[in-house]
């Protein structure tokens, strides 16, 4: 596994509320269709990745809800829409595989981030099912352990034994 430094150089943005919100079942990469403008802004960093989600229309994946901000100087010629829907591109097998999932078992697809594979942009999305609010507070103790836990262990090796 990737130190986390070295996994931040490679994602553009990450969705970390899906993570709280649902439970992730599986992972998949998909292609995204961008216009030119997208493109500049996405590499400029400027995606918001939280309130997005994924929907199946017609034997086709859409990615709705994801932000990206237009950059001043490259939409001068164009109308950009920030939050226009955006094309996900996946072999129809797969597609049809979670077409399955969704409709019978109650599963949702969440994008989890938007990364670079080689020069293209790609968003990893997770077939999830959504967690209750108990789970989300257990999941909320956890981290808040763990964080405590951290915390006490670097300052027992911070200071030096006494005697």
């Amino acid at each position: 596994m990737a130190t986390p430094a070295a996994r931040s150089a490679a994602f553009i943005a990450e969705n970390r509320r899906a993570r709280f919100d649902y439970h992730i079942e599986e992972r998949f990469e998909a292609g995204i269709v961008l216009e030119g403008w997208e493109v500049k802004a996405v590499r400029a960093g400027q995606v918001q990745l939280t309130d997005g989600y994924v929907v199946i229309r017609n034997g086709e994946l859409f990615l709705i809800g994801c932000r990206i901000n237009a950059l001043r100087t490259a939409s001068t010629h164009v109308d950009p829409q920030p939050e226009r829907t955006r094309k996900l591109l996946m072999h129809k097998d797969e597609i049809r595989r979670l077409v399955g999932k969704v409709e019978q078992r109650g599963y949702t697809l969440v994008p989890l981030n938007l990364h670079y594979k080689g020069a293209r942009v790609k968003a990893e999305i997770a077939l999830a099912k959504g967690k209750a609010e108990h789970d989300k507070r257990e999941t909320e103790k956890k981290r808040d352990w763990q964080r405590e836990h951290a915390r006490l262990m670097r300052h027992k090796v911070a200071s030096p034994p006494r005697g």
